[in-house]
Formats: structure tokens, sequence, C-alpha cells
């Protein structure tokens, strides 16, 4: 995803513009632009690189304006470049748009301009908007809003667009299709974005635009299809203010407690050892009548539903699954009645777990939201579920976000069990579990110093395998997707039992394992799994919650001792602390990873 920014006031507008696409930057970082109406002309300014590159440009060449678009780019369409930054403008120069999503026809659509005598400048799918708008306009549109929907009706795709018109200096026209767009109610002025990073510092009364809405936005107000009364929001600046730590991950990580308060506040119930999901609308003969659950997520959203899938099997003793939103939307799947489908998204608006969530509404398929942003595409549409509460999160590798998917699901799986066959005793036990996270998450992060150092003589390892059977598999996938995202280097995650069937043969002093070893029931056959690969030479850090034999490992990570069931989300937790200490040492961007954006809403 890439990151927009719009503005429309009384305040000179590329101050504003700027400190937006910043708070923004880590949604695209190869490229930038801004453009601004002044005097009913359109000026632009565009770069490659990153949005200090761009705040350069304007200190050697001041823009002027109350009203202005801004975007950062991740490049989906032609190479990050300055010709293919945003904002893109008609061949006159009086429109200007900047856009995210992805235009499907757009081959078809830059021939037919082609062909038209229209001189396209850029490789981009966006180019052909501004155009598309131009030519309504020179058709005969009375306006911009006119104008607009005219042009869309040519695209096929996602978008999430804001346009502008020299000749109209005092608007913008905002629409969406498919990618977030919010709209943020100051007084006397209006900002709008793709996220909310861009909004807080301005207002906290947002309106967000749901699909196939389009709004003509003025400084006093909003004019169009939308209907929405603005909504506040919970967040300031601060949240993304990183606070003293060196980077927003540090930051993140080290919230985790705080945000594990949050997600279990007024969720416990002791006195009856259950949980309270009150936002999933389910009554107890309805959670009885839950034949299967399916998690459906991309990324760390999907290694964290595995998590969830393998406490409901465990705990309530039905059937339970996770799948990549991604396949699930393209195999035609049956959609059962007696199953409850759990979308799962940090942001609420990852588009393939959203086309899923549709796909499963046109079919009659019972689904419920768990996502991190209130308002978001996937919370409307689902309609109900579980809000994570783990507060903004920043950086492109998700941390807290996912503990508190894990945490969410155990609380879930609890909650069907105990409409089950649970025990009270069982019940009482785990949610003293819950209970005790935010303490030993806070122990694991004193340790931040020791896992650094075992971090650090392996940063010149270019392989690595993550090792986990039955509860941690879904831990290993993670922690060698922390690792890939943030420092590039190549790791793979199989479950234990599955090493000598091939993976075996890559073992050597030059490729480390990381295995998960909790103190659980198969304990003895984790131990005889790092034995194998301490047999073949191959160095292993352990991450344990046991007393292990001396001299097994060449490290270990040591964690508090929980309930068996709830080990993996402690578990996890060092994964995330390792890798961003061997990035850090390798001297890689930790928060904008290279190729990555943190909310994927194209294909």
């Amino acid at each position: 995803m890439c990151g927009i920014v719009g503005y429309v006031g009384s305040r000179e507008a590329a101050p504003v513009l700027l400190d937006g696409l910043a708070r923004l930057e880590y949604r695209g970082y190869d490229s930038a632009g801004l453009a601004l109406v002044h005097r009913r002309k359109v000026s632009v300014r565009r770069t490659a690189g990153r949005v200090e590159d761009l705040r350069d440009l304007l200190d050697r060449g001041p823009l002027h304006g109350r009203t202005g678009i801004a975007h950062t780019r991740w490049a989906t369409h032609g190479e990050p470049s300055e010709r293919n930054a945003h904002p893109h403008t008609d061949t006159s120069g009086r429109v200007a748009v900047v856009h995210n999503g992805i235009i499907e026809n757009a081959d078809a659509l830059r021939a037919a301009l082609t062909a038209r005598g229209v001189a396209l400048s850029s490789d981009t799918d966006s180019e052909v908007l501004p155009h598309l708008v131009a030519e309504a306009l020179q058709a005969g549109a009375g306006s911009l809003a006119e104008a607009v929907p005219a042009a869309l009706t040519h695209v096929e795709g996602t978008y999430g667009l804001v346009v502008l018109d020299a000749r109209a200096p005092e608007e913008l026209v905002v629409a969406r299709n498919g990618s977030p767009i919010v709209l943020g109610v100051g007084d006397g002025e209006m900002v709008v974005a793709s996220d909310l990073a861009a909004v807080v510092r301005h207002t906290r009364q947002v309106v967000f635009l749901d699909d196939g809405e389009l709004v003509t936005v003025r400084a006093d107000g909003i004019e169009g299809s939308t209907r929405i009364a603005p909504t506040t929001v919970d967040a300031d600046t601060g949240d993304y203010a990183l606070g003293g730590h060196p980077d927003f991950l540090a930051k993140e990580i080290a919230e985790q407690p705080d945000a594990i308060r949050r997600a279990l506040a007024g969720r416990l119930d002791t006195r009856f050892a259950t949980t309270r999901l009150g936002g999933l609308d389910l009554d107890p003969r309805d959670l009885r009548g839950v034949r299967r659950v399916l998690f459906l997520g991309c990324g760390s959203a999907y290694y964290a539903g595995e998590i969830g899938a393998g406490l409901v099997e465990e705990l309530a003793r039905i059937p339970a699954a996770a799948e990549p939103a991604g396949e699930f939307r393209y195999r035609n799947p049956v959609v059962d009645p007696e199953c409850l489908y759990v979308a799962v998204s940090q942001s609420g608006e990852t588009a393939d777990t959203l086309a899923s969530v549709q796909e499963l509404r046109r079919k009659g398929g019972r689904v419920i939201g768990a996502v991190n942003v209130i308002g978001s595409a996937i919370a409307r549409e689902c309609g109900s579920g579980v809000f994570l509460h783990s507060g903004p999160e920043v950086s492109v590798a998700s941390t807290k976000a996912v503990t508190n998917m894990a945490v969410t699901f155990a609380m879930l799986a609890i909650l069907l069990g105990r409409v089950r066959d649970l025990s009270v005793a069982d019940g009482r036990r785990l949610v003293a579990g819950l209970q005790s996270l935010p303490g030993h998450v806070a122990e694991i992060l004193e340790r931040d110093g020791e896992i650094a150092e075992v971090a650090k003589r392996h940063a010149g390892a270019s392989s690595m395998f993550f090792v986990g059977r039955t509860r941690c598999r879904p831990v290993a996938r993670e922690g060698a997707q922390k690792l890939k995202e943030i420092s590039y280097i190549h790791a793979e995650a199989y479950p234990a039992s599955e090493l000598k069937h091939g993976p075996l043969a890559l073992v050597t002093p030059d490729m480390p394992s990381v295995v998960l070893v909790p103190d659980d029931e198969l304990l003895a056959k984790n131990v005889g799994t790092i034995e194998q690969i301490r047999a073949r030479g191959g160095p292993v850090v352990a991450v344990t919650d046991a007393t292990l034999p001396g001299g097994l490992a060449d490290d270990v990570l040591r964690v508090p001792r929980t309930e068996p069931e709830l080990a993996p989300i402690l578990l996890a937790v060092p994964l995330q602390l390792f890798a961003r200490h061997l990035a850090v040492a390798l001297g890689r961007d930790v928060d904008k990873p290279r190729n990555l954006a943190k909310s994927v809403t194209v294909e």
C-alpha cells in the first residue's frame, strides 16, 4: 500500500502534506510527491527516494497553496523513479491525481489514450486517471464531482484516490473502491488520508469512506454519497512517535505487555472460568452450534490463525484450521453454514482477506472479524467480531498485533470450550494463565540484552532453520517470517518431525537452527530433534521454558513457564527480539524493509 494525504483549508498546505507523508512513510517509501493549487494553477514536485528528499526539494523551491494532495509510493507498476512518482497530471496540467490500488485494465486504457493522441509520461497504471478525468471535463462534465465518476466508469480494479482541479481550487474529490480512505474533519479544514496516522495530529473526528463512495471535500465539510456521522477515534500523535525508542519495531515490541492488558481488559470471567467476547454477537446457543472454525489471514495474521486453530481444536474439541486468505478467495470454497469463519487482519484493509469476507457473505457464511482498526473495511463488512486493542502499529513487521491476535484466539478457544466440555478447573487454569501473560512478556523483554548478544553471534549466517512441533509449528513459521522480512536472511520453518524427511540434508556448521522447546508432553522428542541437528554439526539456538540438559544447545533463550496451551504466545516474543537485533547488526532499516509495505491493499 502507498500513502495518500490531501488537505483543503486556510493554512499553507505543503507543511501539512509533508508531515502527513512522513507519518505514512511506512506505507511506501520508494518515491514521493505533492501537488498544490495556487492562483488556479497546479504545481507538482516529485522525487525518487523518501519524504525527506521531497522536503529538501521544496526547501530549494517552495510551493504555495491552501489545497493540495501528496503521495508516498510503494511501486507496483513501473520502477521507483521520479517519472513514476505521484501525483500524476493530465497533459494540460489542470487535473492532478494520487491513487492507491491497481487499475486492472490499465494496459487497454493506456493504449486507447495513446491512440487518441495523449502523450503518457510514466509506466504506471495510475496515470490513466487524470487523463480520463480531463477528458470527462472536456466532454461537458459540469464539475469535478461529475467528471471523476464519469472517468471511473472506464476503470476496472481497486482505488483510493484524491483528485484536484486547477479551476476548482477550494475542493478535492475523493473516491474509494477497495483501498482505504479516511476523512479528518477539522475546524475549518479537512485532511484526507489513507491512514489515521496522517490525520490524528489535526483532528480525531473522522469519516471512513465505504467502497463505492465518492465525495467532494471542502474546508467547511463533505458533500456526496456518504451519510456517516464523524466518529471520534482513540488515537493521538504520541501513538505514532518513537518516544525515546531507536525504531518503531523496538517500541512496538516493548509495548506488548500493555497491549495484552488492553486485549484482556473486561474479557476474563473469573467467576465462571471463561471469557467474554461481546463483539461476536453470539449467545451460548449460537456458540454450541459452531461445528468448525476456519481462520483466514495473510502473512503473520495467517500464522496467528494457525495458533488459534490449534487452540480451538485442543480446548473446544471441534475441527479448526487456518488458510491463506488469498488462496481461499480463488478456490471456489464450499461454505459451511455451521462453520465460524474468522477474518484476521491488523489493518482491517488487507485486500485478499476483505475479498474472502465478501465472498463468504455472498454465500451465506458466518464470518467475524479480528482486526486492530475500528472502522476498517473488514470490520464494517463483517459487522461483528473482536477488536485487538494493540494500538497503532507503524513498523512494517507486525509484533504486538500478532501477539494480541494469539491472545484473542486463546480467549475465543476458551469461550468455545466452556460451552462444551472444557472443565471449570481447566477454564480457571487458562484464565489465570492469560492474566499472567503481560508480566511474563515483561520478563522476556528484560532479557533484551542477552538476546541481542545471541543474535549478533549469528549475524553472519546466510540461512537459518526455525523448528517447532505441534503447538509451536506456527510460531516457527512466524519467527522465520520476521527474520526474512527485516534482516533479508533466508529462513525456513519446519515441523520438527519433518527434518529427517529432507531438510537435514542442509544442516551444516554454517546453518543455525532456532528450535522451540516448550516444557510439555513432547519435551523429550524436541530434545531428540536438537541432538539430531547437533550430530550433523548444526548450531542450535533453543527457545524454551524447560530445563534442558547442559550443553545441549549452543545458545538458550529462556521464557517464563506458563500453561502449556499458552506457551506459544511467550515463545514467539524472543523470536521478535532475535530478528530485530540480528537485522540491526546487519545495518538494516528494520521499520521499512525493502519491497514491503505495512498494509497490502492490492494483490
